[in-house]
């Protein structure tokens, strides 16, 4: 499922075709995708004009003129494309072709702006919603969230309070998505490789006897930081179905220093250590187990 830089990368790529343009015409081409479009999906969405798009967590939010907040997900194989009179956008280096079954074009929306935008998702885990902006906060999918790892209010004095007396294990904590919103397995992996701490670890580790942050955790949002940005100045994580919204695949698989990389010889300089996989919580955890403590 894409994580944060890789939704972060579709809505830069959607922006220029949908932000401060209008939607001349909606269309659904079924009734639902993980969940059936609102029955009045179509009429909420035709002649608004997009005044801002943004993101929360994983989720892409296009504001409109009306008041309401168009809510979108990729799930696992969701996609936008962007249609042009001058065509699509000219693939990179990495590009891989997108599914060619137009079956599996699901949404259109066409704007003022020229261009087509058209979800695709052949595994329709994806899902769209329109909610009153006045109501967002009491929205189920984003009540309860934790603060944005790129924003603000995320440091490590915030972390170690979200932590402290936490029994389970440090990766668990930060895929919580109630302690901090957005992150993801690659990213989580990557990042604690790079603070050299133990997916294994008590949560609680961040915090002294006082909820006062370690250098754990210090060092760790550093890290999250730190990998995040990199992955979003990349284009984000092309692993299986996602793409940037070029058809192009981001490259920040090709600076993975753990993820996927099970029998390689740890990057770590000094170390000697060889990375090691290991399930935990249902997903693939990728670590040293030599310099990762």
């Amino acid at each position: 499922m894409p994580e944060l830089p890789e939704v972060e990368t579709v809505r830069r790529g959607l922006q220029p075709a949908m932000e401060g343009a209008r939607i001349v015409r909606a269309e659904t081409r079924r009734a639902d995708l993980r969940f059936p479009f609102q029955p009045d999906f179509v009429a909420r969405l035709q002649g608004q004009t997009v005044t801002g798009l943004g993101r929360r967590a994983k989720y892409l939010m296009a504001d409109l003129e009306s008041g309401d907040v168009l809510l979108m997900h990729l799930g696992m194989s969701g996609s936008f494309r962007v249609v042009t009179a001058e065509g699509a956008a000219t693939p990179g280096e990495f590009h891989y072709p997108r599914n060619e079954d137009r079956a599996h074009d699901h949404v259109l929306f066409q704007m003022s702006s020229g261009a087509s935008v058209i979800f695709n998702d052949p595994r329709r885990f994806g899902y769209m919603k329109i909610i009153a902006r006045a109501a967002l906060d009491e929205e189920p999918l984003l009540k309860g969230l934790g603060p944005e790892p790129l924003g603000n209010a995320f440091d490590a004095a915030m972390l170690a309070k979200a932590t402290a007396g936490k029994a389970t294990s440090l990766k668990a904590a930060l895929l919580d998505q109630r302690v901090v919103a957005g992150l993801g397995n690659i990213y989580v992996c990557e990042a604690l490789f790079r603070s050299h701490l133990s997916p294994k670890r008590k949560a609680a580790t961040l915090a002294d006897k006082k909820s006062a942050p370690t250098d754990h955790a210090k060092r760790l949002v550093t890290s999250i930081h730190e990998v995040l940005n990199q992955a979003i100045e990349a284009g984000g994580s092309s692993l299986r179905d996602h793409r940037q919204t070029s058809g192009e695949l981001g490259y920040f698989q090709h600076s993975f220093q753990v993820y996927d990389r099970e029998g390689e010889k740890c990057r770590t300089r000094g170390c000697g250590g060889t990375v090691k996989r290991f399930v935990q919580n249902g997903r693939s955890t990728f670590w040293c187990p030599s310099c990762q403590k």
